[in-house]
């Protein structure tokens, strides 16, 4: 758990370091606000390398509920993100030098509302800025570590 930990953290410093900021991005509401109220997201998992992960999952936070297999984890993790300054479900910006590396063929996509904005997201495991991208929505996302 601690080695976990450790690793999300360096991921997201390194992405937070590493992060080039869009032209025009407003920022994030504080999570608590009214905004959060409105957080409900669909999410669709497939070729996890996990049976019990794959599918389809409702997640709403503010208050917490849904179908996610760990709902309070993952709406922990929104708010640590919004708190961030972060959007979790922005694509990898065009240009970005990545690892040429291969995740595995973990699918997801991201559908719904999140601090009070559109959500159509969709993830892979493509290269290593794909890889990075999914493990930092890790417990939203499952993890395909073992």
């Amino acid at each position: 758990m601690l080695r976990r930990l450790a690793l999300a953290a360096t991921v997201s410093a390194v992405a937070l370091a590493t992060a080039t900021p869009l032209a025009g991005a407003i920022p994030l509401p504080p999570p608590g606000g009214p905004e959060q109220a409105r957080d409900q997201l669909t999410l669709v998992v497939s070729e996890s390398g996990n049976a019990r992960t794959d599918g389809r999952y409702e997640l709403s936070c503010g208050p917490v509920g849904g179908t996610h297999p760990d709902r309070e984890a993952a709406c922990a993790r929104l708010d640590e993100l919004a708190w961030a300054g972060e959007d979790p479900f922005m694509p990898v910006p065009q240009g970005t030098m990545c690892t040429q590396q291969a995740g595995g063929p973990a699918a997801a996509r991201i559908t719904g509302s999140w601090r009070g904005r559109p959500v159509d997201a969709v993830f892979s495991r493509t290269d290593g800025c794909e890889i990075s991208r999914w493990q930092r929505l890790e417990p939203i996302l499952p993890s395909t570590r073992s």
